[in-house]
Order: structure tokens, then sequence, then C-alpha cells
């Protein structure tokens, strides 16, 4: 299993505990939108969370050095988004992440 998808189904579980073992300490992820970064324990937090679901997930390209993935997004709330995500990862973990997102309809 790639670590895309592992990281996919880690949400979808909302596993904090495989989360904890696959997110490298030095994690980062850029919030678009405000451009602020969260870091590896506000990523735990939010998995536990369990706010998103994500389907159709697609691996595009991934190697040692980092991922690109396409999923279909769905939130608590009721919104959805299409979702391309950056992975760049560190001693097979996770350490950085960025995502640029397409709301859907409802």
């Amino acid at each position: 299993m790639s670590i895309i998808e592992k990281m996919s189904k880690i949400v979808n579980d909302g596993d904090v505990a495989a989360g904890e073992k696959l997110i490298h300490d030095d994690y980062q992820f850029l919030m678009h939108a405000s451009g602020k970064k969260l870091g590896k324990q506000d990523i735990l937090k939010w998995l536990g969370m369990k706010d998103v679901q994500m389907e159709k997930v697609r691996v595009l390209f991934e190697n040692d050095e980092v991922g690109f993935g396409h999923a279909f997004t769905s939130y608590k709330d009721g919104n959805k988004e299409a979702v391309m995500t950056y992975y760049k990862y560190k001693d097979g973990k996770v350490v950085y992440m960025e995502t640029g997102a397409t709301k859907l309809p409802k």
C-alpha cells in the first residue's frame, strides 16, 4: 500500500495512533487560504475529530520523496470538494502536505 493510500485510510478511520506513526515529527501542512501552517499535533487532533471521508482516492504519482494524489472529500457539515494533494516524504513518513481544493455541489 502506498503512503498516499495509507494516509487516506488514516483520515477515513480517524486513526490517531496510525497517524502518529506515519506523520513525521517535523510535519507541516500549508493552508493556502490563510497561509497558515499546521504541525503534527494540529493534524492528529483534526484526525481524531473524524471530520472527513475521502473517496475515489487516486495515486497520480509517488516515489520515495514525493507523492501526488486526488480524492473526493465529504465533510460532516455536508460540504464536498475535489482535492489534489502534494505530499513530501522524509524517513518514509509524511513530512509536508499542501492541497488545492475545488468545491462541489452538496
